[in-house]
C-alpha cells in the first residue's frame, strides 16, 4: 500500500494548535503515578452506574449503544460549514466522502473517574495521580493513549469472563467484537449520525448542550440532547476522546490504523474539550496529541467494534 503524502502545511497549522495546547498544559503541576496501594477500596456511589457491575452504567447493555451498519458522510464542506479546517477536507476534488461502516457499539459516556478507579483497583495500574482526583461522575482526565487502551483491554477481559455479563454483550465478544477506543470514523458517525450535521444536535452552537468554553468538566450525561442520535452524551466537548486511529490526512482509510504504527507520532483525539471555543467542538473537527500526553482536558470512551 502506497502511504498518503504528509499533512499539507494548512492542515497542519491546527494540528499543530492543538498541540501547542497540549505542551503549554505541560506546565501544570504533576502529579506521580500511582497505583492500587494509594487508591480507596470503598466502591463508589455514582447515581445512574452500577457500583457492583465495575462503575459501569446501569442500563441493559451497560452503557455500550449500538450504531447500525450503513454509511455517513465523513468529513466537511467549508461551503456548508464555513468554520471548516482545511484538515477535514476529504481530498483536493471531494470535500466529504460516503463511508460505510459495520454495526458496532459504542460507550453512551465518556469513562468516568469511578470506572477508572475500578480499573485501577482491580489491577494495580500505575497511573497519574491526577486522573482519579475528580469527581467520580465525571470523566478521567490526565489519561494518556496507552491508559485508556489498557483499561479498554482489562473490560474486555472483564466481560468475556463474567457471568454477570449480558447475553447480547457476551455473544458479540464470543462473535469477534473487541471492547477498545473507536476508530474515527466510528467516532465521527457516532457523534454527528449519517446526515453530516455539524454538531451532534445540528447546525449551531449550543452551550444547553455540550460543556465548553467552560471552567472544568461536567459530569458525564449532564447535558440532555434530545436531537443527538444514538442518545450518546458529551460527544461534543467536556473532554477530547482519544481514538485508535493514528493522524493521517484524509481521505481515511480504515487500513491506515494497523499499518507502520511504530512510526506514527500522534493519535487522533475528538470531541473538543471544555476549554475550546465553540468551532472545535465540532463532530468533523480532529486533534492529534502525542499518545504520552496527560492533560487534564484529554479523556476517553470505549467501542466494542468488529475484529
Amino acid at each position: 500500500m502506497i502511504r498518503k503524502a504528509t499533512v499539507p502545511l494548512a492542515a497542519l497549522g491546527l494540528v499543530t494548535a492543538v498541540w501547542v495546547a497540549l505542551s503549554n498544559a505541560g506546565s501544570l503541576p504533576q502529579s506521580p503515578l500511582i497505583s492500587n496501594d494509594t487508591v480507596n477500596g470503598n466502591p463508589e456511589e455514582v447515581p445512574g452506574f452500577l457500583a457492583e457491575a465495575w462503575q459501569l452504567p446501569d442500563d441493559p447493555l451497560l452503557g455500550f449503544v449500538e450504531i447500525a451498519a450503513g454509511s455517513f458522510l465523513m468529513g466537511s464542506d467549508a461551503v456548508i460549514d464555513p468554520m471548516a479546517f482545511d484538515i477535514e477536507r476529504w481530498s483536493s476534488t471531494n470535500a466529504q466522502a460516503v463511508l460505510e461502516l459495520p454495526t458496532y457499539y459504542i460507550g453512551r459516556f465518556e469513562v468516568t473517574v469511578a470506572q477508572m478507579r475500578s480499573f485501577v483497583q482491580a489491577t494495580g495500574y500505575p497511573i497519574d495521580g491526577q486522573a482519579l482526583g475528580g469527581a467520580p461522575g465525571h470523566p478521567a482526565t490526565f489519561i494518556s493513549w496507552p491508559d485508556a487502551l489498557a483499561y479498554s483491554r482489562w473490560l474486555d477481559e472483564i466481560l468475556r469472563t463474567s457471568p454477570d455479563t449480558p447475553e447480547v454483550l457476551s455473544t458479540l465478544l464470543e462473535d469477534g467484537g473487541q471492547v477498545t477506543l473507536p476508530t474515527e470514523a466510528e467516532w465521527e458517525k457516532a457523534a454527528r449520525g449519517s446526515d453530516g450535521r455539524i454538531y451532534p444536535w445540528g447546525s449551531e452552537p449550543r452551550s444547553d448542550r455540550a460543556t465548553y468554553q467552560a471552567r472544568g468538566t461536567t459530569a458525564v450525561g449532564s447535558h440532555q440532547c434530545p436531537e443527538c442520535p444514538f442518545g450518546l452524551s458529551d460527544m461534543a466537548g467536556n473532554v477530547w476522546e482519544w481514538t485508535r486511529s493514528p493522524y493521517q490526512p484524509y481521505p481515511y482509510d480504515p487500513i491506515d490504523d494497523f499499518e507502520d504504527l511504530e512510526n506514527e507520532s500522534l493519535w487522533v483525539m475528538r470531541g473538543g474539550s471544555f476549554t475550546d471555543p465553540a468551532h472545535f467542538v465540532r463532530g468533523a473537527n480532529r486533534g492529534g496529541a502525542d499518545p504520552g500526553a496527560r492533560r487534564a482536558f484529554i479523556g476517553f470512551r470505549i467501542a466494542i467494534s468488529p475484529s
